[in-house]
């Protein structure tokens, strides 16, 4: 079945959501996001819950450098599976639920 015009929108959209998923560190940021409590430690700046983590905590606990977490933390913020909050001179990211809700509705009404 071909798409029609009211389908490209959601279909290109979801084309920057699945390709923020295809990676296994960025699913696992999906995944300790979920639960940031129990994944990280306190920090200075920002609630845990409410702010989101600190890109720097991420980026150590994905054995990665500031730079490469950063890009897959962007790639995950443009596709709308994160929130990004400045505090400071820090960046914290937590998991923007209502996108993530939306992403799996489409793909439930597409498959």
């Amino acid at each position: 079945m071909a798409a029609t015009q009211s389908d490209a929108p959601s279909s290109l959209a979801n084309v920057d959501a699945f390709n923020a998923l295809a990676s296994d560190k960025r699913l696992q940021i999906l995944e300790w996001l979920k639960d940031p409590v129990a994944h990280f430690p306190p920090q200075v700046d920002g609630d845990l819950v409410r702010d989101g983590v600190c890109s720097m905590f991420i980026a150590d606990k994905l054995g990665v450098s500031a730079p490469t977490a950063s890009v897959h933390l962007k790639l995950m913020t443009d596709a709308g599976l994160l929130i990004a909050t400045r505090i400071k001179q820090w960046t914290f990211y937590r998991r923007n639920e209502k996108g993530i809700r939306a992403l799996k509705s489409s793909i439930s009404k597409s498959l």
